[in-house]
């Protein structure tokens, strides 16, 4: 009769521990959401690198035709 006690009291106790723990993650990944990003500025789904310098490749000078 003691031990069903006992099993009853940790389960308990197990599952109050883990609701707290959910609890400490919920509050961590709300916290470390990023900040929207300032209004007006910032970048318009370009694709990186330099734009408008075509024609920068090629031969070194003095090795051409």
């Amino acid at each position: 009769v003691i031990e069903p006690l006992r099993v009853k009291i940790q389960e308990i106790d197990s599952a109050a521990e883990v609701a707290g723990m959910i609890l400490r993650i919920d509050d961590v990944i709300a916290s470390k959401k990023s900040p929207p990003p300032p209004p007006g500025g910032g970048e318009h789904g370009h694709g990186g690198g330099m734009g408008g310098m075509g024609g920068m490749g090629g031969m070194p000078p003095g090795m051409g035709m």
